[in-house]
């Protein structure tokens, strides 16, 4: 690691330590205000209108030791970061579920909501790949309640295992595999989960990071005006 790395690094870790910090005693001290605060990032994601999923079960995990290692992970790898609007797309493994490795750019031909959706209507235009990377709540790390029991994948089986709960949602484009490296999730810095419009072998659009900014809208609305 170099010095402006080190640098780097060092003020994340300072930065995200303060925000934690300051975050905890918020929840503590005014609870009612802090879930306020998290509830409207959570309408970004319609996280907030799913009954089965209220704010009991995710938002008090906020601030927690589980939180700081989670997105401690996250900014680490973003530091990572290699697919840039306007450059070439890094051209990662992914490996699908009998093993055999491919590589993103093999999916583009030329020809669970909303993101299914998004499918529908655009698929005689453009080609839609999911890649299934790793988990950003396991239950073994920043877990929330009442939430889908995964661990953490150590194996490519135990990913594999994951994604077939995916797979039982009829997704309507192909579905491949982060590799074991999660070098997919890291050149692309996916983590939680977002989304990339490739075209030519280039990055076109960026998307947000998810939860808060994943937004098939906005994809719907990029690919309206490129098409």
């Amino acid at each position: 690691m170099t010095c402006p790395e080190r640098g780097i690094w060092i003020w994340i870790l300072f930065q995200l330590c303060l925000f934690t910090a300051v975050g905890k005693t918020c929840l503590i001290l005014f609870p009612d205000a802090t879930k306020r605060y998290i509830l409207k990032q959570g309408e970004k994601s319609g996280i907030k209108i799913n009954p089965n999923f209220c704010y009991e079960y995710w938002g008090p995990t906020f601030f927690s030791f589980q939180y700081f290692l989670f997105v401690l992970k996250v900014k680490w790898k973003r530091l990572e970061d290699e697919a840039f609007q306007g450059c070439p797309a890094p051209n990662t493994p992914v490996i699908d579920f009998e093993g055999k490795i491919s590589h993103i750019l093999d999916f583009m031909q030329g020809k669970f909501g909303e993101l299914m959706k998004l499918v529908e209507d655009f698929s005689s235009s453009s080609d839609f790949l999911i890649i299934y990377i790793e988990e950003a709540h396991a239950s073994d790390g920043w877990a929330f309640k009442n939430n889908i029991e995964i661990k953490s994948h150590q194996t490519l089986q135990d990913r594999i295992r994951a994604v077939e709960r995916l797979l039982k949602e009829n997704p309507l484009c192909p579905v491949v595999l982060d590799t074991m490296e999660n070098l997919s999730c890291t050149k692309y810095a996916a983590m939680p989960e977002r989304l990339y419009v490739l075209q030519n072998g280039n990055v076109v659009y960026k998307g947000g990071f998810g939860p808060w900014n994943y937004s098939p809208q906005e994809v719907r609305k990029f690919l309206e005006e490129l098409l």
